[in-house]
């Protein structure tokens, strides 16, 4: 079946990070004035409170047990803008989504809490440019569950394998969008993943803008 849509993944395909997870934790923690935290500590509470639309419950967890008075909605907000102010845009994306929605639906699934994720987009000026965007905190699972791609795939109103999903990671994005019959499209750059097997196709992040169009020009003719 010809490919007619194309899906996004957001953080570290079509944006990166300049900074580090830990180096933005430890920016929030200062700007609130609480004992920093480890990576570990806040991926093991991320784990267990992801909350559906900001990361109060996971900074509620984490702050239970230290003697603070600091608001865990405050920690969360500066989490949050310590995000925003590490985010930079891959160069030439708004004008690759406008060219791509020439031919092909255009849509985005990313995994976070529904503020974060819509906060970026709305920082990044990209909130318009997709014909249907998926924050999975909405959801009941994140990537890779099933589920997560088949909201993606009723917002673009057409057939899992007609959509090309683009991501970098190699288990959420690639098999996820391969075991929900999606065709999957691995994004790599510099000390990132390794190609997963199951990608139907790579492009680097560094030449998204110039080579994801013949990328997916391909997919049609492998048909």
């Amino acid at each position: 079946m010809r490919v007619d849509a194309v899906g996004f993944d957001l953080d570290a395909t079509l944006a990166r990070t300049e900074r580090s997870r830990v180096a933005i934790l430890a920016a929030a923690t200062d700007r609130v004035g609480v004992d920093r935290l480890t990576r570990a500590e806040y991926l093991a509470a991320h784990d267990e409170h992801s909350g559906a639309d900001t990361r109060e419950p996971v900074f509620a967890a984490l702050l239970d047990d230290r003697d603070t008075n600091v608001d865990p909605a405050a920690l969360a907000e500066a989490y949050r803008e310590a995000l925003a102010d590490a985010l930079a845009p891959v160069g030439g994306v708004p004008a690759l989504l406008g060219d791509l929605r020439d031919q092909y639906r255009v849509g985005l699934l990313t995994d976070g809490p529904v503020a974060t994720q819509r906060g970026k987009l709305d920082r990044l000026g990209w909130g318009e440019l997709f014909d249907a965007a998926v924050v999975t905190g909405a959801l009941p699972a994140p990537k890779p569950d099933e589920r997560a791609f088949a909201a993606l795939v009723a917002g673009l109103d057409t057939a899992a394998e007609s959509v090309a999903y683009v991501g970098d990671h190699p288990e959420k994005d690639i098999v996820g969008a391969r075991d929900a019959g999606l065709v999957p499209v691995q994004v790599r750059y510099d000390n990132g993943p390794d190609t997963h097997p199951a990608a139907a196709a790579t492009v680097r992040r560094d030449q998204l803008v110039d080579e994801l169009p013949s990328v997916l020009a391909g997919l049609d003719e492998d048909e």
